[in-house]
């Protein structure tokens, strides 16, 4: 089986975290967001991943290299592929048409999810969804009574269905799959300016093809700060077993630790009260500080900070008292001297 992630967008509605790191390479309680999407993926898949290959901007050898250490770790071969030109979902698959061979996962790396579930793949293909308050944001689909779906739509702007789409899919034929993605780039079919991956699901759904429902137990967006500092707080939680020790290069003193958090290697905590759901990156420093609910990056000074709801790049520094703060990497923020 392969995964496919495309994670080409620029992830501007989570700027300025996203000027330094793309998206998917954010940490989330210690590790990429794009790591714990294949992890997890391969977790619920059931058989051996043969491959990953990731479809990205201009994010240089340094990134490359990030990944293709991802993909080795499942003991999966790496593949790159480069998406210059944003032009919608199906686009961004069809960098990728060298891979889109056999079972395939598509998966786009904005969201986690937490889910317990074997995957069919006797089917032509699972679609994963979630009920939402507000689906004009999203793909979403209709079922029939046997729970089988016989409609994609893309961004309804009347309501049609509340389940929609998290970005999670698998086809048991990558090479149908094309067919249909090169047929509406080949006629120049688009909805809203952009080749739509739903437009393919739909044709492939009236030739005939029977897609199944993937329900997730939590669908955990990081598509701007408030998201990703609650995705962290859930993950935190999720996983706090993970947790019970820190690092023996941590040094903390004087302190209080409320778990679940996740304290990264070479961290220094002196005369403060750290958690609940607080990630601290590797060799960040914290002192006479209370952090609660926060997500704090590698390398990052924080000092008489009062913080909570709140995302810190790493090589930052924060001195004040602020109560909620987003503060990009190699940023300063200084209260105290004023």
């Amino acid at each position: 089986m392969k995964i496919i992630v495309p994670m080409a967008g620029k992830g501007s509605r989570l700027r300025p975290h996203t000027l330094t790191v793309p998206k998917p390479l954010i940490p989330i309680a210690g590790k990429p967001i794009v790591q714990r999407l294949v992890e997890d993926i391969a977790k619920v898949a059931g058989e051996k991943i043969d491959e990953v290959a990731f479809i990205i901007g201009d994010f240089g050898a340094e990134v490359e290299a990030s990944l293709i250490k991802i993909a080795e770790n499942l003991g999966a071969k790496a593949s790159i592929y480069t998406q210059d030109i944003a032009l919608g979902t199906a686009h961004a698959i069809k960098c990728a048409e060298a891979s889109m061979t056999g079972n395939v996962v598509v998966a786009f790396a904005d969201t986690l999810f937490r889910a317990d579930f074997t995957l069919d793949t006797n089917s032509d293909g699972v679609i994963w969804v979630k009920k939402v308050d507000d689906p004009s944001a999203f793909g979403v689909v209709k079922l029939d009574d046997y729970g089988f779906i016989t409609d994609f739509i893309e961004k309804p702007q009347t309501f049609i269905s509340d389940l929609a789409i998290i970005g999670i899919y698998y086809f048991n034929s990558g090479e149908k799959l094309m067919d249909e993605i090169n047929h509406i780039m080949d006629n120049d079919i688009k909805v809203s300016g952009e080749y739509q991956l739903t437009t393919a699901l739909e044709n492939l759904r009236q030739k005939g093809a029977k897609f199944s429902l993937g329900k997730v137990d939590d669908w955990m967006d990081c598509g701007n700060k408030n998201a990703t500092v609650e995705t962290n707080g859930k993950i935190l939680e999720y996983e706090k077993d993970e947790f019970t020790e820190f690092p023996q290069s941590a040094n903390i003193q004087n302190s209080l630790i409320i778990q679940p958090c996740y304290i990264g290697e070479g961290v220094e905590i002196s005369n403060s009260k750290i958690g609940p759901y607080v990630s601290l990156g590797k060799g960040t420093k914290v002192i006479n500080s209370n952090i609660d609910n926060s997500l704090i990056q590698e390398k990052t000074i924080i000092d008489h900070g009062n913080l909570s709801n709140s995302m810190i790049g790493s090589s930052a520094q924060y001195f004040g008292v602020a109560r909620e703060i987003s503060l990009g990497d190699f940023s300063v923020l200084d209260f105290l001297s004023k």
